[in-house]
């Protein structure tokens, strides 16, 4: 797969906000409850390959963690860079502009990896298998592996739930995505997102329905609501059942 697309995509696309406010808020928060029941302790050596502009990466560091910073666009490794040059107690330690399938590490060399792009922007299964091959031969004995991915139904719940079926264009999308999970945008509106392979919710394990949430900004703002809503979800996170509510999904394993 060529990265150029998703590259062009990503140096307009403001990623660096993504995960600060609404859905992507709730996506970080229960990304990190997930890390810290399962990544090993600090300082531990991980590897956040497809790290954006490095908002795990800053905050595993900032918990005294060791962290590589691999993306393949220099748009997230310049903002990855400053925002690492804003804790400078606690920084990211080495930043790669690089490939999920060749990784400039190792075997053997970490304790956790991250992959939190490379799961649905490499869109041919084979690339997919050579990414995880690669992050299975840099991890040590025992190492944790996190990787992100989208649910097969995500065009559809965020077309329905912010009226981007309206648009014409919408529905042959969300249609193709759910007959084979390839996801493309063939016009030039950025909410439609950018090539992608989209999961089946039962291949991978889901975030959960806090999303719904209809107060979800205020709930996530006071640390009492959002530490309710966190433990909510940690109560149905195994339920096979709501699997296919959430658009983001989250699969953990140990080498």
């Amino acid at each position: 797969m060529a990265y150029d697309d998703v590259v062009s995509y990503y140096q307009a696309y403001p990623e660096d906000l993504r995960l600060l406010a609404g859905a992507g808020r709730l996506e970080f928060e229960r990304t990190r409850d997930i890390l810290k029941r399962c990544l090993p302790p600090a300082p531990a050596m991980v590897l956040d390959v497809g790290g954006g502009p490095g908002a795990y990466s800053c905050w595993l560091a900032a918990e005294g963690y060791q962290v590589n910073l691999l993306d393949p666009v220099p748009g997230h490794i310049q903002q990855a860079r400053l925002a690492s040059a804003r804790q400078p107690s606690h920084p990211i330690a080495a930043f790669h502009l690089g490939d999920a399938r060749a990784l400039p590490h190792a075997a053997g060399s970490a304790d956790a990896a991250l992959l939190m792009g490379p799961m649905y922007h490499l869109t041919e299964s084979d690339d997919r298998a050579r990414a995880l091959g690669e992050a299975r031969r840099v991890l040590r004995d025992g190492g944790v592996l996190a990787a992100a991915g989208i649910c097969r139904f995500a065009s559809l719940l965020d077309g329905l739930a912010r009226g981007l079926i309206d648009d014409p264009r919408f529905p042959p999308i969300v249609r193709r995505d759910l007959a084979c999970g390839q996801h493309r945008n063939p016009t030039e509106n950025p909410e439609f997102f950018t090539s992608a392979f989209f999961h089946r919710p039962e291949e991978l394990a889901a975030e959960g329905p806090g999303w719904f949430a209809a107060d979800l900004e205020a709930r996530l703002r006071d640390a009492a609501r959002r530490e309710q809503l966190l433990g909510l979800l940690r109560d149905v996170e195994s339920d096979p059942a709501l699997l296919g509510a959430s658009p983001h999904l989250l699969v953990t394993a140990v080498r």
